[in-house]
């Protein structure tokens, strides 16, 4: 019954949304994270609705759900290989809106259930962050913020700050922490991006799977760089590709405390991405 009104719950969020509805997509995306010990492998699912409130205010909302499969084939010591899978849903609802003629703001609220295999209350988690944009001049922008986030894995207080710059119509640089992208279009159709953002993730673990240890987190966090590709195949269709590789790759078990009981030491790798998404 708890899980029920847990799903029930985070699927209204997106569905109060709908009412102001305006803009409507959907993605599907793979991608295989392959390292020298351990294999990641995910798929994700999402759900996307945005309204304009007038000239000055907008809502956006997403619903996602992820699975993240591990393969353990490479691990000499076969330490807790029976996490083989995770599974993560999540709500992110943003609020933006103009201050003045140079500045704006967004806040966001982000409920997520990151679970192993049996949902409950105790796997709900709510992140989110407030933004600040400040215009600087016709071509650059200032973004300073703080949010609760699992760019380390784990969620804690981050900051938020970045320089976008935007050289022409068709040329953009952001430069910033967590996430730096160059991105490029030659036509109307294709954008090429260089990216590199920290990201991370955490999963609430089974008491069936942790019965013998203190374990309570499987988290995983890494930098990432790499080379997107985006194709408009048709009016409302787009493909993307993504190529790139992990540093500094971690995938821990915590305890309660957050403190770790167990380092996997997958090593870093490379990462591979396929997606189809619809906007209209």
């Amino acid at each position: 019954m708890k899980v029920r009104f847990l799903i029930y719950a985070l699927f209204l969020i997106s569905v109060l949304s709908t009412k102001a509805q305006e803009n409507f997509g959907a993605s599907v995306t793979i991608k295989t994270e392959p390292t020298e010990k351990i294999n990641f492998n995910e798929s994700d699912i999402s759900l996307f609705y945005q309204k304009q409130l007038g000239t000055k205010n907008k809502i956006t909302n997403t619903l996602e759900y992820s699975n993240l499969k591990v393969n353990y084939e490479f691990n000499p010591y076969n330490f807790y290989a029976d996490q083989d899978k995770f599974n993560q849903i999540k709500n992110t609802f943003q609020y933006s809106g103009v201050i003045s003629e140079k500045t704006k703001w967004q806040v966001s609220v982000i409920p997520t259930a990151n679970f192993q295999g049996n949902l409950d209350f105790s796997d709900l988690t709510v992140l989110g962050d407030l933004e600040i944009n400040q215009k600087l001049s016709s071509k650059l922008n200032v973004i300073l913020g703080a949010g609760r986030t699992s760019i380390f894995g784990a969620p804690k207080f981050t900051p938020i700050i970045a320089f976008d710059y935007k050289m022409n119509e068709r040329t953009n640089l952001k430069i910033g922490f967590p996430d730096s992208k160059f991105s490029f279009s030659n036509n109307d159709r294709n954008i090429f991006s260089l990216t590199n953002s920290f990201n991370g993730n955490f999963y609430h673990l089974d008491a069936i799977s942790n019965q013998n240890s203190t374990a309570e987190k499987a988290v995983l966090s890494q930098m990432t760089s790499a080379f997107e590709y985006e194709r408009n195949v048709t009016k409302n269709l787009f493909l993307n590709f993504k190529a790139g590789y992990d540093f500094n790759k971690k995938y821990n078990l915590l305890n309660n405390s957050d403190h770790k009981v167990y380092d996997y030491n997958t090593g870093n790798g490379y990462i591979l991405g396929l997606g189809i998404k619809y906007k209209q």
